[in-house]
């Protein structure tokens, strides 16, 4: 049985999780803007704690590797590279969009029948997404999207398509309206779902190299002069 220490901070909600296997042990999560780097440490102290867990009795840690927040992906891969080096533990990238679907196909009927797009809110119009097949395999690549009124309207032809993420309120109400189309509310990037992709990963070996990984941040950082000198 292996101990998955699992860390999500691609948006504005930061939370990490301790897993056995695929089983949830114990959970926090903390949603207050710039809030990562001052508590992800603590929250990781207090999961372990409360599952009884020592630092050392890990067996890998999991990160989401992105897309989302520039700065969160930052802390989080921080984060667990600096656990991975001290612990001498392998590190576990996961697909930041590729959790969120899993969230919703788990408890979707016949997930078969649909095509799982994730949205997360970028600038403006603009989303950070790809569609999903029920088994996650990629129907189209993640990518920075501009919605507008005809965005998946050839998709939507084909298939219905379960829309959500913090981007999904915007595509609803951008996208022509479609039967095919269909829209969640409150599904975002949770450190519990990082986890459960996670165990596969691991006993594959799918490792990530500590030194040299970066997570898939999709888009360069913005940075602006500042009016004052």
């Amino acid at each position: 049985m292996a101990y998955i220490l699992s860390l999500e901070t691609s948006s504005s909600v930061c939370s990490v999780a301790l897993h056995q296997d695929q089983a949830l042990l114990s959970y926090a999560e903390l949603q207050m803007e710039k809030s990562h780097s001052s508590h992800i440490t603590v929250m990781v102290e207090q999961v372990l704690e409360y599952a009884g867990v020592k630092l050392k009795q890990l067996d890998a840690v999991a990160v989401s590797g992105g897309p989302g927040s520039y700065t969160g992906l930052r802390i989080g891969t921080g984060t667990a590279k600096g656990l991975c080096f001290s612990l001498d533990k392998p590190l576990v990238s996961v697909s930041t969009l590729a959790s969120m679907a899993q969230q919703v196909i788990s408890f979707t009927p016949a997930p078969e029948r649909y095509l799982f797009c994730p949205m997360l809110d970028a600038r403006r119009s603009e989303v950070y997404t790809c569609l999903l097949a029920h088994d996650l395999n990629e129907q189209s690549p993640v990518e920075p999207m501009v919605l507008e009124s005809s965005s998946f309207a050839q998709e939507l032809e084909k298939q219905p398509i379960i829309f959500f993420g913090s981007g999904a309120t915007k595509a609803k109400e951008l996208l022509a309206p479609h039967p095919n189309a269909f829209y969640l509310e409150n599904v975002k990037p949770t450190a519990k779902a990082i986890g459960t992709l996670a165990f596969p990963r691991l006993l594959a070996g799918k490792f990530e190299d500590v030194a040299y990984y970066e997570p898939f941040y999709l888009k360069e950082v913005y940075i602006t002069k500042p009016l004052r000198k």
